[in-house]
């Protein structure tokens, strides 16, 4: 009853935040993080009165079900993003940008933090700042979507962004596997090529294939099905079913086949949208559906961000020059690289401000990275200290941006006296 009361509770907050922080002109989504920061473990979770907010980080560790699932549907929807009428529009300049701008982050986070290591050493290894460089190339593709949606966001930099952003995960991935092989053989002193070549290969083509065939069957036995209720309800459970098959993780002789549950939902998304003649009437039907869910998710992702980290002085220092040489890289890369592939000149300008946010995929190569013996802690606590800031800067950025880029368009005066006349004659009624 009590982990009820709490996602009950989390809920509300979440709404109540959005209407608290109205007049601030704040995306939904900064306020569902907000609202996660107040009831979570550093503050009215403290109290540990059960049902009012979350009182340990285990309690929320224990809740990943629903971010799984949520992330799922995320992937799910930007899969829809990669329709072939689209894709031969912008899906050269997105391809360019997607995989020049992760790498110059990547870049320029290892040249930032080698430098710090030059002039420090004992505060931060090598191999410390070359798997840092690599989480660097991830972008958080829930928060980019949520402000996307908000504000029904349509332009050129939109089209191009909801696809870089999903591309970042692929990129992501082998550019963290080969820095992080890299860095631990610098701490072993023994190369692993599987571990820096074939493992990113492997991980990437299983989870394009297990989400193609899983596209392939959802589209096949759509067609068994007339009513949109049953349409519907076959396309979450597809996705859970996504979600699930996504955590496996199989052993192979020598090799582990593992999956990025980022990828499969993605292709799931991607191969329906393209098959499906009725995929974008289901498609917005599922978003409808998964709008509470994401709600959820992001005062969770809130609920989980540890204040902590500001009691170490190095990681704070080090965060920072990490956000600064991130986002700078995310900024240039995406500048150049855009202005390379012809792109117009709002999205040459503001596109790289877009791609500021980073959480879910870089926490779990966060993850993974924890497993150096010296360097885990350290880097676990950096990259917790720039998600902080990115989630609940990043959306107001992203909303900047795309507003500059006339992607947003603010409501007409005509659209605002309709909603007075509604809100006066409702009103009226209840009199």
């Amino acid at each position: 009853m009590a982990s009820l009361l709490s996602l009950s509770v989390a809920m509300f907050a979440g709404l109540m935040m959005t209407r608290a922080v109205k007049n601030l002109h704040l995306p939904d989504v900064t306020a569902y993080l907000v609202a996660g920061v107040l009831i979570g473990p550093c503050f009215i979770g403290a109290l540990n009165i059960p049902g009012l907010g979350f009182y340990s980080y285990d309690q929320l560790e224990g809740l990943g079900l629903i971010s799984d699932v949520a992330l799922g549907f995320i992937a799910f929807s930007i899969g829809n993003e990669f329709r072939l009428s689209q894709l031969k529009e912008t899906g050269r300049q997105a391809f360019i940008v997607g995989v020049l701008q992760a790498v110059a982050a990547t870049l320029l986070v290892d040249a930032a933090l080698l430098l710090f290591h030059l002039a420090m050493p004992q505060a931060l290894s090598v191999p410390a700042a070359i798997t840092l460089g690599a989480i660097a190339a991830a972008t958080a593709p829930a928060a980019t979507l949520m402000v996307v949606r908000q504000y029904k966001a349509k332009g050129p930099l939109t089209d191009l962004l909801l696809p870089i952003v999903a591309l970042d995960d692929a990129v992501g991935l082998v550019l963290f596997a080969v820095s992080f092989g890299i860095a631990k053989a610098l701490g072993s002193g023994e190369v692993d090529v599987y571990t820096i070549v074939a493992n990113p290969i492997i991980e990437i083509t299983a989870s394009l294939v297990l989400g193609a065939l899983a596209g392939l069957a959802l589209t096949h036995i759509e067609k068994f099905f007339h009513s949109n209720t049953n349409r519907l309800a076959m396309t979450i459970g597809f996705v859970f079913l996504t979600v699930a098959l996504s955590m496996l993780s199989i052993p192979i002789g020598p090799v582990t086949l593992g999956f990025s549950s980022l990828l499969v939902c993605m292709m799931l998304g991607t191969v329906f949208c393209n098959l499906c003649p009725l995929s974008q009437e289901i498609m917005d039907n599922a978003d409808r559906w998964t709008a509470p869910l994401l709600v959820l998710f992001f005062v969770i992702s809130g609920a989980e961000l540890e204040l902590g980290v500001f009691q170490q002085l190095s990681s704070v220092v080090i965060g920072v020059i990490y956000i600064l040489s991130r986002s700078l890289g995310k900024y240039l890369g995406a500048r150049g690289s855009a202005r390379m592939a012809g792109c117009g000149d709002k999205v040459v300008k503001y596109l790289g401000v877009t791609l500021l946010p980073q959480a879910g995929v870089a926490l779990g190569m966060c993850v993974t990275a924890s497993s150096l013996p010296e360097d885990g802690g350290l880097i676990r606590n950096i990259v917790l200290f720039a998600v902080l800031v990115y989630e609940l800067v990043g959306p107001s950025m992203t909303k900047w941006a795309l507003t500059r880029a006339g992607d947003i368009q603010p409501k007409s005066q005509e659209v605002l006296e309709r909603r007075e006349r509604k809100l006066a004659a409702a009103a009226a009624a209840k009199k």
